[in-house]
């Protein structure tokens, strides 16, 4: 009798029981919050590109990650959204100062606009707007190689400031810290290959689009980081580390279509057909729908180039 009887009973307990976890679990209903802004800082008189990332985390809480003119990607642990309006707060990076950086806004539609104050205090305004997915549904046709750098002159390129770069012997060399160096031609997709060396304890990086940067940095020995030699800075961390000793010539062979990365370092491919979420830091601006150009950071340490190729998608 006891099989009979408490059997049936065991199976209402645990039918309730799973009825009731699956309401728990049921998805949370998506903000309109949610999702990745293209942003514009307006500081001084001055557009300062910048990014947004709004998520869930659990059933309630909004997360995100926030892109300034410089540094890297910063999580942000919780923002708040009720009524349209938003705002966060989070500490300072690279910066000196100690203050938080606390930034709100309204949301109208597909765009963003608020006011912020800086972790130095500074008051700014911003505006943002969804950030396109830049998703291709079509394979792509490579067009012809071009030799972006003719090994001879900086015929091609323009230096963002003061120039500091020369070519020696076939290579483009910035001796000094200084300006960032920009090539006058512009891609939407593309296959590039890029030489490079560095001394060591220097930092540089190869900026895709103008907006991506694959970081350049003296890393032999280290664990893959999102900081570190051949990452997406602050996003994509390479699956292994295989930077040379300084003083070494290295290469790159990056794959970028659509926000998708496919990055080789030293013949290794570390980071394999990879979802860019934004611009990093540094970028020239955060119109990620536009064509833009390969540039060099000029600004953090002595390098050099060579042998800088880039084949073009013809679609």
């Amino acid at each position: 009798m006891k099989k009979f009887v408490y059997l049936p009973l065991f199976m209402l307990v645990m039918h309730i029981f799973n009825a009731q976890a699956q309401e728990i679990v049921k998805p949370p209903e998506a903000s309109p919050l949610e999702g990745s802004w293209d942003m514009v800082l307006h500081v001084n008189g001055k557009a300062l590109p910048s990014w947004l990332g709004v998520y869930h985390s659990g059933l309630k809480t909004l997360v995100g990650q926030f892109v300034g003119p410089g540094g890297s990607a910063r999580p942000i642990s919780e923002v708040f959204f009720e009524n349209n309006k938003m705002h966060f707060a989070i500490p300072p990076q690279w910066e000196a100062a100690t203050k938080y950086l606390s930034i709100e806004g309204t949301l109208q539609g597909d765009s963003l606009v608020g006011t912020g104050i800086s972790s130095e205090g500074e008051n700014f305004t911003w505006t943002a707007h969804r950030a396109p997915r830049l998703h291709r549904n079509k394979p792509v046709v490579w067009g012809e190689p071009i030799r972006l750098f003719n090994g001879k002159d900086l015929t091609g390129w323009h230096a963002m400031g003061p120039n500091q770069w020369v070519v020696e012997n076939g290579v483009l060399k910035s001796p000094h810290s200084g300006s960032n160096l920009v090539s006058d031609k512009k891609f939407q997709d593309f296959k590039l290959h890029v030489e490079f060396k560095y001394p060591a304890e220097s930092n540089s990086g190869v900026y895709l689009r103008g907006r991506y940067e694959v970081q350049i940095i003296d890393s032999k020995g280290k664990e893959p980081a999102v900081g570190l030699f051949s990452a997406i800075y602050g996003f994509i961390a390479p699956s292994e580390m295989v930077a040379k000793s300084p003083g070494e010539w290295q290469s790159f062979d990056i794959t970028l279509v659509g926000r998708m990365v496919t990055v080789v370092a030293n013949g290794v491919k570390v980071i394999c057909n990879r979802e860019i979420p934004g611009i990093t830091g540094g970028a020239l601006d955060s119109d990620e729908a536009a064509p833009g150009p390969i540039y060099f950071q000029g600004d953090h340490g002595p390098i050099e180039f060579r042998n800088i190729i880039i084949t073009p998608a013809k679609n």
